[in-house]
């Protein structure tokens, strides 16, 4: 009983704001980009095992990188864990990140260090999960409607207010999805494809994750999301199904960053290398049933996860989608063409 109430009090003191200081040897201040219950089971299970108290904010992949580029002279995080990978390969292109070799790197997929090496070492890759639809089967069946198989099947009227989108000014999650189109259709054709689904989606939520939960409450019938998201829907009891694009879909490579003047850069470094760990990338699982495949070779595939083998994966060009021009100039050209039209 003792043990579990200090974990608790633990985890109190490390979820405070910015408000503290964090000049005292021992914390770290982390910006994370996953979902609530993981965040809060790193920043518990990491004080646990190395006592050093964490600073832990929650955002999203998008606001995590305009907070970063605010606070550039005066950094407030010292690591950025999580959120899709293009950003942080933006930042990293922006010298907001610093390298780093952990000597963990030798226990990682293929994928998360091409990550590394495409970044200059400044972001590494500790999951992954492809784009797809979230569905209600019962709020689909209920309304006659045959739920999506493919990209084109979202434009049609059957569809009209039956879809979810995050906005990609906040959320990493939208970003892919538009870069995945782009890198399909081509950039025209993309956006003409942007325009036509306009009426067809009912809201552009703030958050990734907001469209799989409007899904799970019966809110709407269809989102674009991670299929792993909706696999933790449907595990949780929602009647929530998903399908990939018949015509191929995104992924993204979610990553982890040093801010560039970390106040607390061994630490940051520690945490580094503890998150690289086959225990650490249970933790999603383990605290809140997150479905991504990990990038620690001995870490197993969730149960009921994805199987990224089994799915039309594009050959998505990090590269260029993740240099920080090419995301501002889709994500302005999205505002222009497809977030002022009407609603």
């Amino acid at each position: 009983m003792f043990t579990r109430k200090l974990a608790l009090a633990a985890m109190a003191l490390g979820v405070l704001g910015f408000g503290q200081s964090a000049q005292a040897q021992g914390s770290l201040n982390l910006y994370c980009s996953v979902q609530n219950e993981w965040c809060q089971a790193i920043v518990t299970n990491f004080q646990r095992d190395t006592g050093i108290r964490v600073n832990m904010t929650q955002r999203g992949s998008g606001e995590s990188l305009a907070a970063i580029r605010a606070e550039a002279q005066n950094p407030r995080a010292d690591v950025w864990f999580g959120g899709t990978g293009d950003p942080h390969l933006a930042a990293g292109e922006e010298n907001l990140t610093q390298a780093y070799e952990s000597p963990n790197n030798v226990q990682l997929q293929p994928w998360a260090l091409t990550q590394w090496r495409q970044s200059q070492q400044r972001a590494i890759g500790v999951y992954a999960g492809a784009i797809g639809f979230g569905i209600n089967t019962e709020l689909l069946a209920r309304k006659n409607i045959a739920p999506p198989a493919c990209w084109a099947d979202l434009l049609d009227a059957r569809f009209k207010g039956e879809i979810q989108m995050a906005n990609p000014n906040s959320s990493g999650t939208a970003y892919v999805v538009i870069a995945t189109l782009v890198q399909i259709m081509g950039e025209e054709p993309a956006f003409d494809y942007l325009r036509r689904l306009h009426p067809n989606v009912n809201a552009y939520t703030r958050s990734g994750t907001a469209p799989i939960k409007a899904v799970a409450r019966g809110e709407t019938g269809v989102s674009l999301s991670f299929v792993h998201d909706a696999v933790t829907e449907r595990n949780a009891g929602f009647p929530v199904a998903y399908a990939t694009p018949c015509e191929g879909t995104g992924y993204e490579i979610g990553s982890m960053s040093i801010i560039r003047g970390a106040r607390n850069l061994p630490q940051a470094r520690r945490f580094y290398d503890w998150a690289l760990t086959a225990p650490a990338q249970q933790l999603g699982f383990d605290a809140g049933g997150q479905l991504q495949t990990p990038s620690n070779r001995a870490a197993p595939l969730p149960p009921n996860a994805p199987d990224l083998s089994k799915i039309r994966l594009i050959d998505y060009d990090f590269a260029k989608f993740g240099q920080a021009a090419e995301r501002r100039r889709l994500i302005a050209r999205w505002d222009r063409d497809i977030g002022a039209l009407p609603r």
